[in-house]
């Protein structure tokens, strides 16, 4: 099948899965436009909003929806890393055997990831990045397609461990869900209170999500494009000479180049999923906040002002 048929048939697809997903989750398209977004190019989500805005029953049907498999990971103060990876077992003759934790898994939900201490919140660390895990020297290869969409609660409870910058870094989308209208949570509350089952189907398979995220690696982008993108995520670095005298005042810390090549790899999904051939600049300032509000960090007078990461990209878009 040629690129063109391709992408004409991946809008069909992408809006029957949405469709899809509907029959569960009612709005909040934009965050699922996001975390299909992320799956068409392969990388990480994380989903950040108070408890009881259905971001578990979301993963779960969208999962469904994708034909994958899927595991839940409740992270506590007590989870260790061997919980999450797997260990090292004697068998009856004496031989030492694998036992696969969760993480082997296409789709994993991390919930609560912050509720867990740093030491296993860095298990995950090489499965996002190298989609492998190593156990006693041994590195045993995770399947394709593999994502970690991990929920966050923004409220600052507790016993919570903030993600550091490396593992927040290895997310290609912060996506923030807000409450639903009251029209959708009428409905919501219909849906729920009744004894309705819907049923997802599978639309996809696992073989169909890594030709996606083959055909998005090739669809083409003009130079323009790029220079826009990284021009506009090296305009975040306040150590800069060439910085903006607002970004001076109001940033410690810019974006790094996984910035750049997200905003161009979620453009091309983008670009690809509303039947464009090559993205364009309004490609990019559709995934720009999702992208840079993670990784860009406010100093205390931003903190103090009351400015958020959002105005800031603003300000600079």
């Amino acid at each position: 099948m040629s690129d063109v048929a391709a992408i004409e048939r991946l809008v069909l697809k992408h809006a029957e899965l949405k469709k899809e997903i509907a029959k569960v989750i009612v709005g909040q398209d934009e965050v699922i436009e996001q975390i299909l977004l992320s799956i068409y190019t392969g990388g990480h989500s994380l989903l950040i909003g108070v408890p009881g805005l259905a971001k578990t029953l979301m993963v779960n049907t969208i999962a469904q929806a994708l034909g994958l498999d899927f595991k839940r990971i409740q992270f506590t103060p007590d989870l260790m890393p061997s919980d999450i990876l797997g260990s090292e077992i004697l068998d009856q003759n004496r031989n030492f055997k694998f036992l696969k934790g969760p993480i082997f898994s296409n789709i994993i939900l991390a919930d609560e990831i912050n509720r867990t201490p740093p030491k296993t919140q860095a298990a995950l660390l090489e499965a996002m990045q190298e989609r492998a895990v190593t156990i006693a020297g041994h590195q045993h290869k995770l399947e394709l397609p593999y994502f970690v969409l991990a929920t966050q609660n923004p409220i600052e409870q507790e016993g919570t461990y903030p993600l550091p910058e490396a593992q927040l870094d290895r997310f290609m989308f912060a996506i923030e869900l807000k409450y639903p209208s009251v029209a959708e949570e009428i409905q919501v509350v219909k849906n729920t209170t009744a004894n309705i089952k819907q049923t997802v189907n599978p639309l996809f398979s696992a073989q169909d999500i890594i030709e996606i995220q083959e055909l998005v690696r090739r669809i083409p982008v003009a130079d323009n494009v790029v220079e826009y993108a990284v021009k506009l995520v090296n305009s975040t670095r306040p150590n800069l000479d060439s910085a903006s005298d607002y970004v001076k005042q109001y940033l410690d810390w810019g974006a790094g180049p996984r910035a750049s090549q997200n905003l161009i790899l979620g453009a091309k999904a983008n670009a690809a999923i509303n039947g464009k051939f090559s993205p364009d600049i309004e490609d990019v300032h559709v995934v720009v906040k999702g992208i840079l509000r993670h990784r860009i960090i406010k100093n205390y007078k931003a903190e103090a002002e009351g400015i958020s990461e959002e105005d800031i990209i603003d300000k600079l878009l």
